[in-house]
């Protein structure tokens, strides 16, 4: 249901207090996020060796990866479409982190098969909430630059991505088992949704923060646009050659590479450079726009390479690599979206580029997954491939937008 807009606070009305609003709103969402990722990220950094605990295999993990991925993002075109229509951006967001309380019942998942289905579960939280949260901060982001806004968000969002592995990691050092770990997650998923009641009430009217702004955007009459379907196909590519971390990890325990209660480390180290890149990359595309997407390509390459070798700090760069790469794709990827759509037709575009995205992830997880197991250089050669062919795209957009 879309919001009355009477709720919105006199402060809020005042143009001179839509900068402070904004910046306060993004780190609300920062706080909510950081929560949720020590929950939904803690998991993630072990669901590859959990699973074969369980007695799943690589292709399975490479499956079950892909397809929690895809239908994370699959199902945005629907999310994104209804918050389109109904605007109730925090309605779709509620209820999307609310299923991030499916990661701490993997305490009781007794088969690869129920936990799957409960990661599973947990990607289509995201895929429900992500549309709206994003549609939300892109309106506080116009007050403050869209690449620092998203750029802001996604940092904090790492800080919970680096703590939740670490205590998935201690549950497992001090324990040695994954029920301890996972019951632990229960704490974040309350503080999450605390700190969202809270976010909700500072701006429970969200699109009013863009709209005294925003001065330059088309109809939307005409669609989304040529440029924005190039960008999907960029997307799409390039998505398709990203190694998973899942796949990774799986390979790291089956070559007894590194024990699995420091697998969740390693995910914690990509999860801090995530951070730290998504600082910078977000600063970079405020200044040079579309240009700096060049550089997924040319990080995402090296990454099968390394992850997938037999030696202990190749693997590590690896793991470098993977978080820079992550840092790119969950800031500026989705900050170019308002930049490139009607306001109008935000959500929806949001829905739909998440929907390549996942494509691309489920593709490339599941294609990688059962090319390790006939061998890792197969992988190496659909990375390499998947990348180069992403480039020319981002030539005609630039050309496009010029």
């Amino acid at each position: 249901m879309k919001p009355d807009e009477s709720q919105v606070k006199p402060e809020q009305s005042k143009p001179g207090n839509y900068r402070q609003t904004a910046f306060q709103l993004i780190m609300l969402l920062g706080v909510v996020s950081m929560f949720g990722d020590i929950a939904y990220e803690g998991g993630r950094s072990i669901s590859g060796p959990y699973l074969a605990t369980l007695g799943a295999s690589a292709a399975v993990v490479g499956l079950v990866t892909g397809a929690g991925e895809f239908l994370g993002y699959a199902l945005r075109l629907l999310s994104g479409y209804l918050a389109d229509r109904t605007k109730a951006y925090w309605t779709l967001t509620f209820i999307g982190y609310g299923l991030i309380g499916a990661i701490p019942l993997l305490a009781f998942a007794g088969n690869w098969q129920l936990a799957a289905l409960l990661l599973i579960l947990e990607r289509i939280g995201k895929a429900i909430r992500s549309p709206a949260r994003d549609t939300i901060i892109s309106y506080a982001g116009k007050n403050i630059g869209r690449g620092w806004g998203f750029a802001i968000h996604e940092a904090m969002d790492q800080v919970g991505a680096i703590i939740g592995p670490l205590v998935l990691s201690f549950a497992l050092i001090t324990s040695g088992g994954y029920r301890r770990g996972f019951n632990l997650l229960w704490i974040p998923v309350v503080l999450c949704l605390a700190a969202l009641i809270i976010a909700n009430r500072k701006a429970p009217v969200p699109e009013r923060l863009e709209a005294k702004v925003e001065t330059d955007k088309p109809s939307a009459k005409g669609g989304l646009g040529r440029v924005f379907w190039l960008y999907g196909i960029f997307v799409l590519l390039a998505g398709t050659g990203f190694a998973s971390f899942q796949l990774i990890a799986y390979h790291v325990k089956a070559q007894a590479i590194i024990s699995d209660a420091r697998i969740p480390i390693l995910y914690a180290i990509a999860m801090g450079v995530d951070a730290v890149v998504a600082l910078i990359i977000g600063k970079s595309y405020d200044k040079w726009g579309l240009m700096v997407l060049f550089t997924i390509p040319a990080l995402t390459l090296p990454i099968p390479f390394l992850g997938f070798s037999n030696t202990y700090w190749q693997i590590i760069l690896a793991i470098v690599l993977w978080g820079a790469v992550m840092g790119i794709h969950e800031t500026i990827m989705r900050a170019a979206i308002a930049d490139l759509v009607p306001i109008e037709r935000r959500g929806s575009a949001y829905g739909i580029f998440n929907t390549l995205y996942g494509l691309s992830l489920f593709l490339g997880s599941a294609a990688m997954g059962f090319l390790y197991e006939v061998s890792t250089t197969y992988i190496m050669v659909f990375a390499v491939v998947m990348e180069l062919v992403s480039i020319p795209s981002l030539f005609v957009i630039r050309r496009s937008r010029s």
